[in-house]
């Protein structure tokens, strides 16, 4: 947590400025030192609760960056400069040019890394761990958005992060562009083993080896439902469309019903969906569970 009990920074450590002052406040001072500017406004909800952490960070960095607000609604000026299109939004100014920026009320921990940045300073290792759980946990719920700006945060501080770089290509692949996804996972490490790099490559193995339209193989498997290879091809391409519960299922009939079908053919697509999914995953688990079930009954 920030703290605020240290010596009381300058007067100006943080100040309210306007279209009028921008010049000598923002440009200017960020010649001496580095200058985070907060467009806000009054009626903004979420810039209530971004301002009071920014300041409060301004404060804990002991007079390292300055802090200026500039309330949009009366000094719209050079937020239209800057092309501010949503609030809050800050911008960090860096000898005269601003170099930096977010959107959107963020987190403590992100807050402080992006200040550690702008200073020179460093962010923990704790704060790298915490900003990957909240990538992980915003992409559980499908917030493709708040998983991107915690990933490329990380990425920012420790660019061969691999944790990270799988999980802003799973971003990538969860919104359906598959090619920005490959490219994006092509930057970790080619011998990684890490659990989110395995698991993001398995799945671009399995969208990139599978049609799209399952309709066929369902129509074929309606007609027969012992045809094992329509089961195989449904399989593959519920699996490249990412409902990879649904093709280990699939995968564990024909297993069930013939384990050596094809060259063992559904075992070892069922692995690759194990991998896409994560070892610790539900589908891998009672994946694991219901295969364990078969093969030694």
């Amino acid at each position: 947590m920030f703290s605020d009990t240290a010596a009381a920074p300058p007067a100006d450590l943080i100040k309210e400025g306007s279209d009028a002052t921008f010049m000598a406040d923002v440009v200017e001072a960020s010649k001496i030192q580095p200058v985070i500017v907060d467009f806000w406004a009054t009626w903004c909800g979420p810039c209530r609760t971004l301002g009071p952490m920014l300041e409060q960070a301004v404060r804990a960095a002991k007079g390292a960056v300055k802090m200026v607000k500039i309330d949009v609604d009366k000094n719209p000026a050079y937020a239209g400069q800057l092309r501010v299109q949503s609030i809050p939004t800050v911008y960090a100014f860096v000898n005269g040019q601003p170099v930096d920026g977010f959107q959107g009320a963020v987190p403590e921990s992100q807050i402080k890394a992006f200040i550690d940045k702008l200073t020179g300073g460093s962010s923990g290792e704790s704060d790298i761990d915490e900003l990957l759980s909240m990538g992980a946990e915003s992409l559980k719920v499908d917030d493709l958005g708040g998983a991107a700006q915690a990933y490329a945060q990380v990425l920012q501080l420790q660019p061969d992060n691999d944790k990270a770089i799988a999980g802003m290509a799973r971003v990538y692949l969860n919104g359906g562009d598959a090619d920005q996804a490959r490219q994006t996972i092509a930057m970790a490490k080619a011998d990684s083993r890490d659990p989110e790099v395995v698991s993001v490559r398995a799945a671009l193995d399995l969208a990139s080896d599978s049609p799209a339209d399952t309709a066929a193989f369902e129509a074929r498997l309606r007609a027969d439902p012992g045809d094992h290879q329509a089961r195989f091809d449904l399989s593959g391409a519920l699996a490249g469309s990412g409902r990879l519960d649904q093709a280990a299922d699939h995968l564990l009939t024909i297993i069930a019903a013939d384990r050596d079908w094809n060259d063992q053919a559904a075992r070892k697509q069922l692995l690759t969906v194990f991998e896409a999914a994560g070892v610790n995953s539900d589908v891998a688990k009672n994946g694991r569970r219901k295969l364990s079930s078969i093969l030694f009954s």
